[in-house]
């Protein structure tokens, strides 16, 4: 199963020649599952030239907020939409998981309650899930046809599904600790509390649920659905 990958941020340069760019982390995240993978740099305005030049989609994280004005938001949105309305599956992670829902009616903000950085607890139906987590973004309305599926106390929109279109994570199971720690030492000066710094380094080490993610990522993609079904 061919998945293209929808890079809409980058790793940054410090981290990159060590840890890889986010592309190099999903392919590593998913690897040995049966698929095969071509990356779109869409922040740079590389875009596929059809929604069908892949089987399913995996939209990334990014610096940026989907509500900014970026010359490669418009277009991405108006992809996601045309996927969304032929079926072709999409998984999005963090700012993936907000420009699907902005595209398709949702809200997205910047929250005045901060940012989740590092390990994060999830209800996801009943089942506790870890995962970290690097944003201050939130989803705070949901489009048309998007269910909750993962939450916690910080973030009421965690993860979300509408039907067999798209599956979207607020969370990064594709980053381990290390990068974590990484992005705190690199990213984090001046905009992340201290506190909230120290929690995530408290919290380093221990067991996360990132192959479970990955798991869900392959039964989301992998699920019978017919081929075309044109706008819903």
């Amino acid at each position: 199963m061919r998945i293209g990958i929808l890079q809409c941020g980058q790793s940054p340069d410090v981290l990159k020649a060590s840890l890889g760019d986010y592309p190099d982390m999903f392919v590593k995240l998913l690897a040995d599952r049966g698929f095969d993978f071509r990356t779109f740099h869409v922040e740079e305005m590389q875009f596929p030239a059809t929604i069908h030049d892949a089987d399913g989609w995996l939209l990334t994280g990014s610096r940026h907020g989907a509500y900014e004005d970026h010359a490669f938001i418009p277009p991405l949105e108006d992809f996601i939409r045309r996927a969304y309305a032929e079926g072709v599956p999409m998984v999005g992670v963090c700012f993936g998981h907000q420009i699907i829902a902005q595209a398709l009616g949702g809200k997205v903000i910047k929250n005045p309650d901060g940012w989740a950085v590092g390990a994060q607890d999830y209800d996801f139906e009943g089942e506790k899930v870890t995962l970290n987590a690097w944003h201050q973004d939130q989803v705070v309305s949901l489009p048309e046809g998007a269910e909750i599926v993962g939450r916690n106390a910080f973030c009421e929109n965690a993860a979300l599904v509408y039907g067999d279109r798209a599956y979207t994570v607020q969370a990064h199971p594709e980053f381990d600790d290390t990068f974590i720690r990484g992005l705190i030492e690199h990213r984090a000066k001046g905009k992340v509390a201290q506190e909230l710094l120290d929690a995530a380094e408290a919290r380093m080490g221990q067991q996360n649920d990132n192959a479970g993610l990955a798991d869900r990522i392959e039964a989301f993609f992998k699920q019978p659905r017919s081929a075309a079904r044109g706008a819903a």
